[in-house]
């Protein structure tokens, strides 16, 4: 393998950064944050990058102070002469404005995109954008990565496949559960969901049919819970066997671990693009360092990525 290359690290997903660098045989770089007393910090590289392909691990999940860390780190690497920088993010904030949906909003994905162009990346590495579109908003190569290699082999050793139904949330991540529910060739069911307003859920209805079986939910984030909760308690009351959740991101906010605790959920299972900072027995946490490795090894070799994908 290429050793041209140096990974470092913000706070926010140092934990996943060390398990990355663990996978590749590496060092994790020496990188300094300065916290000032009103709150503002400073990035600094503490040994040098000139010439080298630097990686930034750093998800940009809430607070805001993780995107503009991350900002700081490209535009230090930038300055102080790295030969390519590729910012990688497996957890891809302010996806969920990827368009206008009502007059006068902003389009937040675009704009983070410009931000981190702007800034100097000239590589992303992601994983489950929550709109495969934000891929387009970049003007440099992205890798976009599926947490399916991870979650689908969990699914076929803890569930197994005999009495299996894969089942989506919501309409929006129909795509998703139709493709594993193709990889499997086991049959698919979908609830449908009326909001009252963000984070609130009017009506759900379930379209398929779920007597005696094994569901499996998939998403790509978990935020309040609300939707996955209710979709889970609706599929036990149309007769099914069991019902757990496999989501790519843990965002898990607010009332979410109560949520998923007080629901007929067996189980649900994340990556940890986002650390999981509460505390149900109910939630599973699968690593997706091994993926991230074997991408950024491929990267230096210049190598195809596309093998590592599932679906």
């Amino acid at each position: 393998m290429n050793n041209n290359f140096l990974v470092f690290s913000g706070r926010a997903s140092r934990y996943l950064a060390e398990k990355i660098c663990a996978n590749l045989g590496c060092p994790l770089g020496n990188l300094l944050i300065q916290t000032f007393a009103d709150g503002e910090f400073g990035v600094s590289f503490e040994e040098s990058i000139r010439g080298k392909y630097v990686f930034l691990v750093q998800s940009t999940f809430p607070s805001s102070d993780n995107l503009m860390e991350l900002l700081l780190m490209i535009d230090a690497a930038k300055r102080a002469s790295a030969a390519q920088i590729a910012a990688v993010i497996p957890y891809f904030g302010w996806a969920r404005q990827d368009r206008k949906d009502k007059p006068r909003v902003a389009i937040g994905a675009k704009l983070v995109a410009d931000l981190l162009s702007t800034a100097g990346i000239n590589r992303l590495i992601t994983m489950d954008l929550h709109a495969d579109q934000i891929q387009g908003f970049f003007d440099c190569p992205v890798d976009h990565l599926y947490a399916s290699s991870v979650l689908m082999p969990y699914i076929a050793n803890e569930v197994g496949l005999d009495n299996l139904v894969i089942a989506s949330p919501d309409a929006g991540g129909s795509k998703r559960a139709f493709a594993y529910s193709k990889y499997f060739n086991v049959p698919m069911v979908m609830c449908d969901k009326h909001r009252d307003k963000p984070n609130s859920i009017g009506e759900m209805f379930l379209i398929g049919d779920v007597a005696g079986k094994d569901v499996v939910l998939v998403d790509d984030m978990v935020d309040t819970a609300g939707t996955i909760t209710k979709a889970a308690d609706l599929i036990m009351h149309m007769g099914a066997r069991s019902v757990r959740a496999c989501a790519s991101h843990c965002v898990m906010s607010g009332p979410a671990s109560e949520r998923v605790d007080n629901s007929m959920l067996k189980e649900i299972v994340f990556t940890d693009s986002i650390p999981y900072r509460g505390s149900s027995p109910k939630v599973k946490t699968i690593t997706i360092s091994n993926l991230f490795a074997e991408t950024i090894r491929r990267v230096m070799n210049n190598e195809p990525i596309s093998s590592q994908f599932l679906i």
